[in-house]
């Protein structure tokens, strides 16, 4: 047999690995995106109500703020927009997890095994794990960015509905279309840096930590290689991750969101900087944990039904484990 048909007897993983594992995790993405989207809409919708800047504007004058909780909030949503609404966005979504998750997850293992050395059955350093989680979290991000934009301006469509605003968007790829029309490319890449530096830090929480605690659990206790190390490594990663990026989040949600002139220049913030600045000044510090509950709350179980799936997705396909 020559050597390019037993390169094509080979399966499919190990003829095109980092084509496989993009695939798989993008499918394992999609999964765990649809479970928990309802709590990304909450989040959002919480991060959104209270701004500083739109009341120094003026822009809501004479509403009230209704700072309704997570539950109260979503089941607003539920009364005042239909039991749908919830998943309003959630297309953009899944568009944005087949290519951040995809991208995020080739990039760390690559960065891991080639670049930072990792041996099997070693331990990991924590720094070299630190640095290949927000490497490939920022990598991700960036080339997802314009999908994660249209996601947040359509989760606002309810509500910009509900106050007797005209909708701006017909659909996803009409918003994809408008935002190009109006900002140009560069438009598409608006909120790019808070949501980079977001990315960078959610990382450093989620892949870093359940690399780092699933490989300890491994070489330091009499557990094995199972569901049960998964849904330990994933609980610990989903915390991290939601402490380490909500400031962040709420800045990126507020910067994407925000009106802007015909040159595509945000109306009320001019950097990921000022609307940090703005928003502790405005509103307090804590306000940069807003919507921190339901961010929480996503991360956990969406952590746990994505490494779950991909774990079992890979051994099913023959793939190594994480």
């Amino acid at each position: 047999m020559s050597p390019a048909e037993e390169e094509r007897s080979l399966p499919l993983p190990e003829r095109w690995p980092r084509v496989s594992k993009f695939a798989l995790s993008a499918c394992a993405a999609a999964v765990a995106e649809l479970v928990t989207f309802p709590l990304d809409l909450t989040k959002t919708r919480l991060q959104i109500q209270g701004e500083a800047a739109v009341r120094r504007d003026g822009a809501a004058a004479g509403q009230a703020v209704p700072y309704r909780g997570m539950l109260r909030t979503a089941a607003g949503i539920a009364q005042e927009e239909g039991v749908r609404k919830l998943w309003q966005g959630a297309t953009p979504a899944v568009y944005r997890h087949i290519v951040y998750t995809g991208v995020r997850m080739v990039t760390y293992e690559h960065l891991r095994d080639s670049m930072l050395g990792r041996v099997e059955g070693e331990s990991f350093p924590l720094w070299k794990a630190v640095v290949g989680g927000m490497s490939a979290g920022a990598i991700g991000q960036f080339f997802a960015s314009p999908t994660d934009l249209v996601k947040v301006q359509m989760q606002m469509e309810g509500k910009r509905k509900l106050e007797g605003k005209p909708l701006r968007f017909r659909g996803v790829h009409h918003a994809f279309l408008k935002i190009l029309s109006e900002g140009g490319v560069r438009g598409l890449w608006a909120g790019w840096v808070p949501n980079v530096q977001r990315a960078a830090l959610v990382n450093m929480g989620d892949l870093t930590t359940y690399d780092s605690v699933k490989h300890f659990l491994l070489l330091n206790t009499t557990l094995v290689d199972n569901s049960v190390t998964h849904s330990v490594s994933s609980a610990c990663s989903g915390l991290v991750a939601a402490v380490l990026g909500t400031p962040a989040d709420v800045v990126k949600t507020r910067i994407m969101n925000q009106p802007r002139d015909k040159q595509g220049r945000g109306l009320l913030y001019k950097s990921s900087m000022d609307c940090l600045i703005q928003t502790v000044q405005g509103e307090g510090f804590m306000s940069l944990y807003k919507g921190f509950i339901p961010t929480w709350m996503r991360m956990a179980p969406w952590s746990l039904v994505f490494w779950l799936t991909y774990e079992q997705i890979r051994r099913m396909c023959g793939v190594s484990s994480f």
